[in-house]
């Protein structure tokens, strides 16, 4: 699944066209490496976002095209104890 469209449906961007432009201006990682919003994630990657001054690090425990809301953290770890808002 495309980077943008997985930091989308995991709802930890909220709108796929600010996961572009976050990806595209070289703010996420997948595994250390900066990523584009076209990038493949899979099981087992390890994302580290950066909003501003604020880094959230996640792996993906799951991909899945659609999920409801509720079902949206179930995609994702978060590690050492980051938060989303």
């Amino acid at each position: 699944m495309r980077l943008d469209k997985y930091l989308k449906v995991s709802r930890l961007i909220k709108r796929r066209t600010v996961a572009k432009e976050v990806c595209d201006g070289g703010k996420v990682k997948i595994n250390g490496n900066v990523a584009k919003a076209g990038s493949n994630v899979k099981v087992g990657d390890k994302l580290l976002i950066t909003f501003g001054e604020r880094q959230v690090q996640a792996e993906i425990l799951d991909v899945r095209e659609n999920v409801k809301a509720d079902e949206a953290k179930t995609l994702y770890r978060l590690i050492e104890g980051t938060e989303i808002d």
